[in-house]
């Protein structure tokens, strides 16, 4: 591919499905991006073939796009660095970073989605850790599946930073005619809508696997988000926050289309399909996961919020619990108000 000549330069870091989709809207919108992975046989095949066979095979990347085997090299003076692995893999890239060789004036954003097991830290704290003096960095969040986003279909997202100024600097690289953001300075409530959704979807997909129907997936979405909300409001997420893209949007997206890798984790579930079998059929990271094992420490320290769907979604992947038996459960919960 030809270096196209007077346009941005960004990094972005993990070539999965949505680092790929990411860094073809960035080339669309004329930077040129240099793309990493940790996996060099991916990126061999990404410069040989001009599109990610693994991930979003048939799919020809713009030009723009460059696959750079290390980080240092990927990173080096350019203006937005982009962070779009695994939550798994998250503390490590941010950590590589923080030794590489910055631009003063660079940008750093995240959108991966989740929190980091072992610690139980949302990812903001992740990178503060080892960015305490800047640069500040922000999360891309909200309804956005990979393929739609790297076929150019029209979608919206919200960039969350720790002011309106940092966020709609970073917005202003992907913002386009199909892809709209945007802007909040509530870090925390659009990292917890990003990363419970995921647990929820997983819910929907156990109910649908089960063959419970459309009214009983309306129910879980609503009543989900109203574990989202009741843990925002203790972690000081705003409540319009979760009402909006992050919150309300991506949880109704990942609950009810088969896209949502968490959805369909949970469909096989319901089908009675063992979860290591379902996550190898699958292939790919499923969030959603993780999460439902680590958001039960979260709910701990605060103070013990109710969100029986999320716990009962744990009780199902790491108790043993039947899923019927889960439903069972939810639904002889006692009478109580809506809210």
């Amino acid at each position: 591919m030809a270096e196209p000549s007077g346009s941005r330069r960004c990094a972005v870091l993990g070539a999965g499905s949505w680092g790929t989709a990411l860094a073809t809207r960035l080339a669309r919108n004329g930077s040129r991006v240099w793309l990493w992975d940790r996996d060099a046989e991916l990126l061999e095949a990404i410069a040989a073939r001009h599109e990610n066979p693994r991930y979003l095979p048939g799919l020809r990347l713009p030009g723009g796009i460059f696959v750079r085997p290390r980080i240092e090299q990927a990173v080096e003076n350019v203006g937005l660095v982009v962070i779009a692995v695994p939550t798994v893999g998250f503390r490590a890239v941010v950590g590589h970073l923080s030794r590489c060789t910055l631009a003063p004036d660079v940008q750093v954003v995240w959108a991966t989605k989740g929190i980091e097991t072992e610690s139980g830290h949302w990812l903001h704290e992740v990178y503060e850790t080892y960015f305490p003096q800047g640069p500040a960095g922000g999360v891309l969040s909200g309804p956005s599946f990979a393929g739609e986003v790297a076929r150019g279909l029209p979608t919206a997202v919200t960039v969350a930073a720790g002011d309106l100024e940092t966020a709609s600097r970073i917005a202003s690289w992907f913002h386009a005619e199909v892809f709209r953001t945007y802007v909040s300075d509530d870090v925390m409530g659009v990292e917890l809508g990003g990363a419970v959704k995921n647990v929820l979807a997983i819910a929907a997909g156990i109910s649908d696997g089960l063959g419970f129907g459309a009214n009983a997936r309306a129910a879980l979405i609503t009543r989900g988000l109203h574990e989202i909300m009741r843990l925002g409001e203790v972690l000081g997420a705003r409540r319009e926050t979760l009402m909006g893209l992050a919150g309300l949007g991506d949880l109704v997206l990942t609950c009810t289309d088969d896209q949502s890798r968490n959805r369909r984790f949970g469909l096989a579930l319901g089908r009675g399909v063992d979860a290591a079998r379902a996550a190898a059929e699958i292939g790919q990271a499923i969030e959603g996961r993780e999460t439902a094992r680590v958001l039960m420490r979260v709910v701990e320290r605060a103070g013990g919020v109710d969100m029986p769907i999320a716990q009962h979604v744990y009780r199902i992947l790491f108790q043993g619990l039947d899923p019927r038996d889960a439903v069972t459960a939810l639904l002889s919960r006692s009478l109580k108000a809506e809210g």
